[in-house]
């Protein structure tokens, strides 16, 4: 993982505190050093024993460290200059660094939260009701990834979304193992299977499903068939699942993917709990958001429930 994703996936706040931690390290280190190499008839019992003094000694170090401040090294030690130059150069470099994450944050924005696991049901649970009664007789599944949107300040709009299979198998010629890509078809606004799924806006907090028609029974995992391929030599089975859309006033575009590997338990069967929408309550009270990666309970006979709760968004 790069450093600008592992600095986008962490929040301001965090961010700050591990900076000035980081500092606030290497103020300790130093002032130790620099005790250490001082030029003081004092022993070095004495001189660590000054506790006043190291304080002291470690907030100019942050200070030089941060640019605010310089140390007073002594002039016939050659390590006082190390340890002084150290300490300006990085109050020249903080900054840069400090501006780096504010741009990092700024244009690497992730606004989409991911449930967990993909969840695999009977085709007829989808919320469309003409193919749930296409589906009705039939034993074939249906995935449904789920994703909302966290910020309450950034609305997103013209959302896109489009599902990939990724798998592994021997090449024909060589015995290789070659990496293949195909598209998968996810069910439009309504309920027809098409190469990608949108949405004009994105509301603030409600959960949005892609729906990936498997086109097979599902009765265990890993499934061994999607959508007319067999996967049965196939290794490292892996489900992306990728968004697109605009940021309405920054007017740039995010784009965000998730994963799902098909052998290391980032499916389950079963539906996905719902939301249950209150109008009279903020989107974030909602009932359900405690469950957000759970499943129903199954029914009598071990199958889904065959109510279809209503959700806020599809």
């Amino acid at each position: 993982m790069s450093v600008r994703w592992w600095i986008a996936g962490r929040t301001v706040h965090a961010l700050l505190l591990m900076t000035l931690g980081a500092l606030a390290g290497l103020s300790v280190v130093v002032a130790a050093a620099w005790t250490l190499t001082e030029d003081s008839p004092r022993s070095m019992t004495e001189r660590f024993s000054d506790g006043e003094r190291l304080l002291d000694l470690s907030l100019g170090v942050l200070r030089a460290c941060v640019g605010t401040d310089s140390l007073d090294p002594e002039p016939d030690s050659t390590a006082h200059q190390l340890l002084a130059t150290l300490a300006s150069v990085t109050g020249a470099l903080v900054p840069a660094v400090l501006l780096g994450i504010v741009l990092i944050k700024l244009f690497a924005l992730r606004p989409f939260v991911w449930r967990r696991r993909a969840s695999v049901s009977h085709a007829w649970t989808a919320d469309f009701p003409g193919y749930s009664r296409r589906h009705a007789d039939s034993d074939d599944a249906i995935i449904a990834v789920r994703f909302y949107n966290r910020f309450d300040n950034l609305s997103v709009v013209d959302l896109r979304a489009r599902a990939h299979l990724r798998y592994l198998e021997d090449s024909p010629h060589d015995g290789s193992l070659v990496i293949y890509k195909q598209w998968l078809k996810v069910l439009d606004a309504q309920g027809e299977p098409a190469d990608e799924r949108s949405w004009l806006a994105v509301e603030r907090g409600a959960p949005f499903t892609v729906w990936i028609p498997v086109e097979a029974p599902v009765a265990e995992l890993p499934f061994r068939r999607i959508q007319g391929k067999d996967l049965s030599r196939s290794s490292g089975v892996k489900l992306l699942v990728r968004l697109t859309a605009r940021t309405v006033g920054l007017g740039t575009e995010v784009a965000d993917e998730c994963w799902f590997d098909l052998e290391a338990g980032d499916f389950e069967l079963g539906r996905f709990v719902p939301l249950q929408p209150d109008l009279d309550k903020d989107v974030w009270q909602w009932e359900g958001w405690s469950d957000f990666d759970g499943l129903t309970h199954p029914g009598p006979d071990g199958d889904e429930p065959p109510g279809r709760p209503t959700r806020p968004a599809s």
